[in-house]
Formats: structure tokens, sequence, C-alpha cells
């Protein structure tokens, strides 16, 4: 694993993915899948930005098989509707990528389902797009779930008695939440895949610290954070590298079922993929059941 780039990618001919998020990170992921000859959709809430990032794959890669479909991670329908029209299109999915995010809107949102705006779109709705693609995925060849956690996640408390932050919303504590869950989620999938013989991995990766856009969307570009991301850009690796993570637990053979992959420098902050480290808190088999079970109430999917 030392030092590895794009350039030790095997060949992803043959193969599907479906990724979530049409910018930063997802874009990344989705050149250079392409790149190596896999058939890739992004799937995002807007059309205008998917048509671009498809346009920028195209522009650099010309025999890229890659299209855009529109899906709104903060709305269960929008998710069962995206996935009925892909089980409509086709007979399986080799790799799903839940990369999509939202992070630190300053006052609580919530999603038209009523969730917590990050945990519904950073946690929720990945776990119900992951339920509902499942039946592909386990007629996929190597079939991946690689589902982005963050640093934040060291800082994350799952709060059972106010998932939803209605007692009390604070920006920062409900994204490490978020993307605590996430990492939960990505742990417990690989068990029950194992326990249930899905045939399906399972793997968690995070970013570091990368130029992404995700400080400038909802927390606001003139926002303290927004500024730091714009003025302090030297401070975030590329997206690019950021991605590395993510391409390697897709890609690499090396990488191992139900492990946690993030840079290798600056406390995991920048540099190339490794083994993370993983928070206490994501190692708790009893919460992450709880999670699981508690989700599948929220979102009224079942992994089949």
């Amino acid at each position: 694993m030392t030092q590895w780039t794009t350039s030790d990618m095997p060949s992803q001919k043959g193969r599907s993915a479906v990724i979530t998020g049409t910018g930063g990170l997802g874009l990344e992921d989705a050149l250079e899948l392409a790149r190596t000859g896999g058939e890739v959709i992004l799937a995002g809430r807007n059309p205008q930005k998917g048509a671009e990032a498809v346009a920028r794959i195209q522009s650099e890669v010309p025999s890229a098989k890659v299209r855009f479909e529109q899906v709104d991670l903060a709305s269960l329908k929008s998710i069962a509707d995206f996935a009925a029209r892909l089980k409509g299109q086709r007979e399986s999915l080799d790799l799903l990528i839940n990369n999509a995010a939202v992070m630190t809107p300053p006052k609580r949102q919530a999603t038209s389902d009523g969730f917590e705006l990050q945990l519904g779109t950073n946690y929720l709705g990945h776990f119900a797009l992951s339920a509902h693609l499942m039946p592909l995925l386990r007629k996929g060849t190597d079939a991946r779930v690689v589902t982005l956690s963050s640093v934040a996640a060291r800082a994350g408390v799952i709060d059972f008695d106010d998932l939803h932050a209605t007692r009390s919303y604070q920006p920062m504590r409900a994204y490490g939440q978020s993307k605590l869950a996430c990492l939960l989620f990505a742990f417990e999938l690989q068990r029950r895949s194992e326990a249930n013989r899905w045939g399906v991995t399972s793997i968690a990766a995070h970013p570091g610290i990368s130029r992404t856009d995700l400080l400038h969307n909802a927390p606001g570009r003139w926002s303290a954070s927004g500024m730091m991301r714009t003025f302090m850009w030297f401070l975030f690796q590329p997206a690019s590298q950021g991605a590395l993570p993510t391409l390697f637990a897709a890609t690499s053979p090396e990488a191992k079922a139900g492990a946690y992959y993030g840079p290798d420098k600056l406390s995991e902050m920048r540099g190339h993929p490794t083994l993370a480290k993983v928070p206490q808190r994501a190692e708790d088999r009893t919460a992450a059941n709880r999670l699981w079970r508690v989700s599948e109430e929220l979102t009224q999917v079942a992994f089949q």
C-alpha cells in the first residue's frame, strides 16, 4: 500500500459503479473509475451540476461510460425512485460509493422526512440507498460498498435520546454524529453481510482534510469555516489526493473487508491511503446494532 496512487488501480473494465455526489471527491472518484474503464453512474440532486460533471469526465476521458441520475438523499421517496429506475435498467451492480454529504449548516434544517439534515443526508439517506441497491449488489462481481466517514467522527457521539437534534442543535456535533453513524454502519454492514452470506464487502474510508466545496455549500462562503477554506486553501490537500483512500477501498485487491482507510500523514489529514485509526465509539457493536434497528424503523427499508 506504500504511496498508493491511481496508477496502481486495476482495470475496471466490465465493472459498474454508483457514486453519490457530483463534485469534489465524487467527481474525482468517477473520473478515475472511468479512466480505468469502469461504467459510472453519478447520482446527485442537481441536474446541471451532474451534466457539468459528466462533461468534465468526457472531456478528459472521451471513451468514458458515464452518466448522471438524479437523486435527493434528503428524500426517502427520491432514493426509492432512483433505486427502482436502476433495477429496471440493469441486472447487477459492482460498486456503491456512499460519498455525498452536507456539512454544518448554521441553523438546524430537516429533510423532507423530518430527519436532521446532516444525519438524514449523510447517513440515513445512504443507509436507505444501500438497502435498496443490495439486490443488485448481491448479483455483482466482487461487489463492494464504500462508505465515507470523516476525521470529525473522532468526536462524534450517537445521541439516541435526541438523534435529530430537536432539543439542542450544534452544527459540528450533528456533523460528527452523522459521520460516526456512517462508520458504525460500514462495520455493521460487513458483519451482517458475512452472517447472511450476501457476498458484498463493506469498507469505510475518509479523505482527511480536502479542498472540496463542502465548507462553501452549507456553512456558506463567508462563514468562518468557508473563509478558511477560501483563503487558507493550502491547508487542504487537493480533492484528487483526498479521493485516494476511497479509490483504494473501492478497487484495490489489497483492501480488506470491514477495514477503514484514510491518509497516512499529519494525523490522517493528508497523504496516501493507509489503515485509519478507528475511533473507540465506532467499535461499539451494541451501539451499531441499535443504530441499525433505529435506521430500519426510520427509513422503512430492510436489507435483503
